[in-house]
């Protein structure tokens, strides 16, 4: 679970982005923009970063807050799962990235599979939409939903990208050390559920 302090600043954050939005009342608009301020400010006492990259990162958007959409391609090679090493941190993850506006889902999984590991894939289904929050990743100053998309190789060969050094194709058993910003052990156990168990449900929350 995230720290209640977080869970507070992003509640805030959210709060005051809507009613810059949507008041028209200049002390209405001033209020808001305080509310902004403190959520920075409850950032900053709790992390090691300077405020004006927190207002940057964390309080830069306009229209309603909504939450992120992380997708993850998840693609098979007999029992073993495709995996790229992250430029950023040296852990392993799923192929995937950011939802990019005018994709569909599926369509961002194959992009970020040709773009993080060389692979040419189909998406060909759903196995889950999870909130980042119920899960145990580092404390993120975005609300999160994780879209795991499985896949099919249709061609290419396995090449590193501008964001990852190495691809490979790992058992459950042997887990290389995970980027557990963008996925979480409990959650490769979930998509090898769904490899073992054709018929098991779509996981949400």
């Amino acid at each position: 679970m995230e720290p209640k302090w977080l869970d507070w600043a992003k509640q805030l954050q959210a709060i005051s982005q809507a009613g810059l939005t949507y008041s028209k009342d200049v002390y209405d608009l001033e209020r808001f923009e305080m509310i902004r301020d403190i959520s920075v400010e409850m950032m900053a006492q709790h992390t090691e970063m300077d405020t004006a990259v927190i207002r940057d990162l964390f309080a830069n958007e306009t229209g309603y807050a909504t939450p992120k959409v992380d997708v993850r391609a998840v693609i098979f090679k007999g029992d073993k799962l495709l995996m790229v090493r992250e430029n950023t941190d040296g852990g392993w993850s799923l192929p995937g990235g950011w939802g990019d506006i005018g994709l569909t889902p599926g369509e961002v999984a194959v992009k970020e599979v040709k773009e993080e590991s060389g692979f040419e894939v189909k998406a060909a289904g759903l196995l889950g939409v999870l909130d980042k929050k119920c899960h145990p990743h580092p404390p993120s100053p975005y609300h999160v939903y994780k879209v795991f998309i499985r896949c099919e190789i249709v061609g290419g060969h396995a090449k590193q990208g501008i964001e990852t050094s190495a691809v490979g194709f790992f058992a459950e058993d042997e887990m290389p050390p995970l980027s557990v910003e963008r996925n979480t052990e409990s959650q490769i156990h979930m998509v090898f559920r769904h490899l073992h168990n054709p018929g098991e449900p779509v996981y949400f929350d």
